[in-house]
């Protein structure tokens, strides 16, 4: 997220606005990241300018070529890219991922969107955001083609035996020949098995359509949850689900986001987050806020509370991030300005300001309580947020034995320890075993 999460981090004194522009900036993250251990870094995309072009920054770069440019730099931390179900090819993305895969020895990760906003549907020729239900179709069956041509190639296919002349065995190298309602395929991908069999599968809705999709191909799954009740519920709904698919719990790892302010004490921290606070463009925010509701809500009173807005089966955009966004206002009784200012770092995901003891303290309490087996962290400002986390929580957590101190593998699979990655998406854990 360019130089923070948090939508007016670009203003802030503690960020470099112009290194928005510059791809050493995201390296220099992908190798903090990785002196902290940390799985993976994580981009978030959109095929759209966005509510306010005047006020916010913008995603410069598209993040399969950025990341390209981050393993170069990096031998371990995963790499995961946001890419649409909605509007990409199949194949071109297969190759586009395996040819990550092969660049970085095998530490890719697909994040799989449906892309929601209208301004990105009229960018490929559409006139309204395609339905919810039409999005997911789609997206079930993009990944299942995108799973198999991944897998066309089988793991031994390549000799490269030069005195034979045999660079694969064509037995080894297999058609998909996929029919369905959304595309036409024949395959074989042209681009050999990677060196961990295929990206990890990530995905981050959580509507019924987004958990059911997660549930029958997602390895990992980004969450917002502002509450260790709700991380729970959504936990176990979610890894029911799993079961339900033919997996096991442990197939899936689910990782809510958190937006962590830190400092040295608690009341610096908490002035540190209201700065930032203090930043956000009202005009800005409240367009992002229509966005949720598929709604215009920018003539709102600041000093109002939320109107009557459609319900969530109404919603054909956010589904479950208008509903988490109508909770929390809500709930909390909050005026939309201060309901802007909750959504200013995370836009839903939770925010948490104090020292580095009090937020290992709160990361473990949610591990412990079985609401999360990781997060991803998103912090407000960059890199320095970012260096904050590593060099004063992940310390912590590591001398309190919950985190790791050196990588276990070279692959992303392997750092999350998918021991049941290199096979077809939503393959069962029978079908895997044989």
């Amino acid at each position: 997220m360019g130089v923070g999460h948090h939508e007016a981090a670009w203003r802030h004194p503690r960020t470099d606005q112009s290194r928005l522009f510059d791809v050493d900036h995201f390296v220099e993250l992908g190798r903090i990241a990785e002196r902290g251990r940390l799985n993976s870094i994580f981009l978030a995309d959109t095929l759209a300018v966005g509510p306010n072009v005047a006020r916010n920054t913008q995603s410069i770069f598209e993040p399969l070529t950025l990341l390209s440019a981050v393993a170069a730099a990096t031998s371990h931390v995963g790499l995961i890219a946001t890419a649409s179900t909605s509007y990409n090819n199949p194949y071109s993305l297969a190759r586009a991922f395996a040819s990550l895969e092969h660049i970085s020895g095998g530490r890719a990760g697909w994040n799989i969107v449906t892309s929601a906003q209208l301004d990105e549907s009229r960018n490929f020729g559409g006139s309204d955001t395609p339905a919810h239900a039409d999005r997911y179709a789609r997206a079930e069956e993009f990944v299942d083609v995108v799973t198999a041509l991944w897998h066309s190639w089988d793991a031994d296919a390549v000799k490269v035996d030069a005195e034979s002349a045999i660079f694969a065995d064509p037995t080894g190298v297999h058609t998909i020949d996929h029919e369905g309602k959304f595309f036409k395929v024949r395959g074989p991908l042209n681009s050999p098995r990677s060196p961990q069999g295929r990206p990890v599968l990530v995905q981050a809705g959580s509507s019924d359509a987004g958990k059911e999709l997660a549930a029958r191909v997602a390895e990992v799954v980004f969450t917002a949850q502002r509450s260790i009740p709700d991380g729970l519920e959504f936990y176990t709904d979610l890894k029911a689900r799993a079961v339900r698919h033919g997996r096991r719990p442990e197939d899936i790892q689910i990782l809510p986001g958190i937006v962590p302010y830190i400092a040295d004490t608690e009341e610096k921290a908490i002035a540190l987050e209201q700065e930032f606070t203090d930043l956000i463009s009202p005009d800005y925010a409240l367009r992002q806020l229509s966005a949720f509701f598929g709604q215009d809500l920018s003539d709102l009173s600041l000093d109002d509370r939320l109107p009557e807005l459609p319900p969530e089966s109404a919603i054909e955009g956010q589904k479950s991030r208008s509903t988490l966004v109508r909770k929390l206002a809500e709930e909390s009784d909050l005026t939309i300005r201060e309901l802007l200012g909750r959504l200013g770092g995370g836009r839903g995901h939770r925010s948490i300001a104090g020292t580095p003891e009090q937020i290992a303290d709160d990361l473990i309490a949610w591990f412990e309580a079985g609401a999360a087996d990781g997060f991803n962290i998103m912090p407000p400002y960059l890199p320095g947020g970012l260096e904050e986390f590593v060099d004063h929580v992940v310390p912590i957590l590591q001398r309190r034995g919950v985190f790791r101190e050196e990588y276990e593998a070279t692959t992303l699979s392997g750092i999350y320890g998918l021991t049941s990655h290199d096979a077809p998406a939503g393959a069962p854990v029978e079908a895997i075993s044989r």
